[in-house]
């Protein structure tokens, strides 16, 4: 059955990032049925009744890479059919390789995803060519399926340059992409001719907007599992914003918000971050409380624990923005 398929303007406001929630035990090499399909539905649903618009899933914290297929897709149901089409649910399908790529994406199609969150194959680092063509032969194979280009240039070893945006621009499955930086972004907005929508990080969702309010109307959030409440607000002072001209709130809470970060990037370095990225980032949402994302699978079980302090304390800190920003609505 032919679906219909998203377009760039379907993709707008607060897309949360949701990691693979695990049931306890889950670092143990010999574990099997590592997903807490329950914790998974749960937060699936309080995230659409919170307001998200769109929820992006199986990604580096989602450790597409450490959950076994057969887990991937009991995860993917899950969502799908929690969600039950009132947000865009994307799934995650990157590989080794192409053939398995292609394999995933037109299965997770079929159990009713609207798209996937996609990165390059992780083995031996692509030149240009390589990883246009990688996602040309995927959307070819699957003329169904929105694709949201994973641009991580730390976990692809991809540093995706301004050549990228402009070569992959007329793919019209590649809806989005999560976007890291904004120092770049006018320059690739421009290259896309804004026919995909370069998602940045909630942090840098203010800047972003202020470069080009009318193409950039969607950010990325991981902290939306620490507690929703300061990336929707955020996502609706900034629409506000656009329509009054005065961007005080959006800056005043972007700047809050980026408060809750300080502890959170090892050394300040995102290089560092990366190396230690999914339990970083699953010990900050433990410690916020608003989902249990429980322990990481093998191998990447092993973090410093100067480093899980510092995700422990980045966690608080959002989970207090969120407090006080009830507080605020209450009052």
């Amino acid at each position: 059955m032919t679906r219909k398929l998203l377009t760039v303007d379907d993709v707008n406001g607060c897309w949360a990032i949701m990691p693979t929630p695990s049931k306890p035990g889950a670092s143990d090499p010999n574990a099997v049925d590592t997903v807490d399909l329950e914790e998974t539905a749960r937060a699936a649903e309080a995230l659409v009744a919170a307001g998200v618009d769109g929820i992006l899933s199986l990604g580096t914290f989602g450790e597409a890479a450490t959950t076994t297929w057969e887990e991937k897709q009991a995860f993917m149901r899950t969502l799908v059919e929690t969600v039950r089409g009132r947000v865009p649910v994307f799934g995650g399908t990157t590989s080794l390789n192409t053939r398995d790529t292609i394999r995933m994406t037109r299965a997770a199609r079929e159990i009713g995803v609207d798209g996937v969150m996609l990165g390059l194959p992780m083995w031996v680092q692509p030149d240009l060519a390589t990883a246009v063509q990688f996602f040309r032969d995927v959307a070819s194979a699957c003329p169904d399926v929105a694709i949201c280009a994973y641009a991580n240039p730390e976990a692809f070893k991809f540093e995706f340059p301004r050549a990228f945006w402009a070569q992959i621009a007329d793919i019209p499955q590649i809806v989005s992409a999560k976007y890291i930086h904004t120092a770049g972004l006018y320059a690739d907005l421009n290259l896309t001719k804004r026919r995909i929508r370069l998602m940045p990080l909630d942090v840098d969702y203010y800047a972003a907007a202020r470069i080009d309010p009318d193409a950039c109307t969607a950010f990325w959030t991981s902290g939306a599992v620490c507690g929703p409440a300061p990336a929707i607000q955020l996502r609706d002072l900034v629409s506000k914003a656009k329509k009054t001209g005065d961007w005080t709130g959006a800056k005043k809470l972007t700047d809050r918000i980026g408060q809750t970060y300080r502890t959170l990037f090892p050394n300040g370095s995102f290089k560092d971050f990366s190396v230690y990225n999914i339990g970083i980032e699953k010990a900050r949402m433990d410690a916020a409380g608003w989902m249990k994302a429980g322990p990481c699978r093998a191998p990447y079980s092993l973090v410093p624990e100067p480093y899980l302090e510092g995700a422990r304390e980045s966690g608080r800190q959002w989970a207090k923005l969120a407090a006080e920003l009830a507080t605020e609505r209450a009052e």
